[in-house]
Formats: structure tokens, sequence, C-alpha cells
């Protein structure tokens, strides 16, 4: 619903700033309010999430950074229609070792959130 009138499939960078999903020592309103009908509170989210993550969430990739200068990591990627592909990743694997051991630097480990249904 947030998002209804900023999603252009056939234009995916088009709105990326408003999906733009930003932690930066304070938390996200949409996280906050997402994480709140779930029972989690600021502080619980504070300590399962890095202090400093920005998360895209575009049509057909939702992609991630750890920190101001980590790299751009992709969480979730489907074919675009007509089969389409998105950009190609580097380093996919390291990308996801970061996220699951947290990053060097600056030395801060990350404690990972799972979900489950």
């Amino acid at each position: 619903e947030h998002y209804k009138h900023h999603w252009f499939p056939l234009a995916p960078s088009k709105g990326s700033g408003y999906r733009c999903i930003r932690i930066n020592h304070k938390m996200d309103p949409l996280i906050g309010k997402a994480a709140g009908m779930i029972g989690l509170s600021h502080e619980r989210l504070f300590q399962l999430l890095p202090s400093e993550l920005t998360l895209w969430v575009d049509p057909f990739e939702v992609s991630y950074r750890i920190g101001e200068d980590g790299s751009i990591c992709v969480l979730y990627e489907s074919p675009q229609p007509g089969g389409k592909t998105t950009k190609p990743v580097e380093s996919r694997a390291s990308c996801k070792e970061e996220w699951r051991i947290g990053r060097s630097s600056p030395s801060k480990n990350y404690n990972m959130m799972t979900v489950s249904s």
C-alpha cells in the first residue's frame, strides 16, 4: 500500500528514492511501523539490525548496503517480464557473507534476524 503510487515495473528505477528504506542511527518509520504491528520495539530492532542500513525495494529486485561505504548487495531478484534480467551483481557471495557475519570495517558484529512462517 505504501508504494501504491510509486511502483513502475516498466521503469524499475523510477521512484526508487521513495522506496528506499533507511536506518542511520534512527529507525525508518516504515520499518518501525511494521515492527510495531508484530510486537517488536525499536530497541529490539536496533539490536537485530545494523545501525546503518539502506534497503532499496524495486520491481524485480531488493538490494541493501550495510554502512555508508559498504558494497551494494542483492537480497532478492526475480526475472522481468519478457525474460529480461536485472544488471549482474559482482561478488554476490561476498555480499551474502558480509550480511551473515557482519562487516569487518567498522568492526562491529551484527545479529541476523530470521523470519519463519
